[in-house]
């Protein structure tokens, strides 16, 4: 898959594959740092910070276990083991992870943060997350564009929690998993913004990449890949600039809203769902 390609399948999960309005790109002013002019993938769709400076993830990663493997078959019991899942609390919220449009997705760590997340309350980090989303998600193609692997409900002739996706799932490879890059990648750069709140968001980090196994749209060795990629994306992203801009911007509108309130309903949903694990993942 060429560039242009990945760029565009990667902003129309970004823009929203359903309805719903893009959000402006109007890039918000700090004490910190002044506005600037922030690139964009298409008109609303903020690039990332990295460009073509990308960790490559086939010379990253191994390849994925073959078929017929014990490894395969580890990635087998797991998958079916996930599906025991549906229709509880936490398939419900792996239908939410699924969802990668802005400003839906922007909340996802919002509870283990302990503060809200929009465009309106944390503009930098708002933006912080549309722009590594792209360097984190982009990172995976390497590796899925060389092996070309089958997702489990293709494998399966199955459905997902997100059947409007299942088309272009079908011929975006599988390993690694990009949604576990992207949560990996967010909840490791927020935990370096709210050292104290580590523990809560490494554990949504962790179910974000999980509830793709829930889903039926990866394999386990995909999200465990996806952590390592989501690693190598946040380590290049260090040596940016702009980036390093932004999460100090960032860090300073977490700190001014410490305490705020973040709906305690969908908080405490959240938390019974994230209770509910698969059976045989450590």
């Amino acid at each position: 898959m060429r560039v242009a390609t990945r760029v565009v399948l990667l902003s129309s999960l970004l823009a929203g594959c359903a309805s719903g309005p893009l959000q402006p790109v109007t890039p918000p002013s700090a004490p910190s740092a002044p506005a600037r002019a922030v690139p964009e993938l298409r008109p609303g769709v903020p690039a990332g910070y990295l460009g073509r400076a990308l960790p490559d993830s086939l010379a990253l990663l191994p390849p994925p276990p073959a078929k017929g493997s014990p490894a395969f078959a580890r990635d087998q019991a797991v998958s079916r083991a996930s599906q025991k899942l549906r229709g509880t609390p936490r398939y419900a919220l792996a239908s939410s992870d699924a969802d990668l449009r802005f400003p839906h997705v922007a909340g996802t760590f919002a509870c283990a943060l302990g503060v809200p997340i929009s465009q309106q309350d944390t503009p930098r980090l708002y933006l912080l997350l549309q722009r590594s989303m792209v360097d984190a998600g982009l990172a995976t193609y390497a590796a899925k564009d060389h092996y070309k692997r089958t997702r489990p409900f293709v494998y399966y002739k199955e459905a997902t929690c997100a059947p409007a996706d299942e088309a272009a799932l079908r011929t975006d490879g599988s390993y690694p998993s990009g949604h576990t890059a992207i949560g990996w990648t967010w909840a490791l750069l927020l935990t370096e913004l709210s050292p104290d709140q580590a523990d809560a968001l490494l554990a949504r980090g962790r179910a974000f990449g999980e509830n793709r196994l829930i889903c039926n749209a990866h394999w386990q060795s995909d999200v465990l890949q996806g952590r390592a990629v989501a690693a190598g994306a946040l380590a290049r992203l260090h040596a940016d600039a702009d980036f390093s801009s932004d999460m100090a911007a960032a860090r300073a509108e977490i700190s001014g809203l410490r305490g705020s309130s973040v709906p305690a309903s969908g908080c405490e949903a959240e938390a019974a769902a994230l209770k509910q694990v698969i059976p045989g993942v450590e």
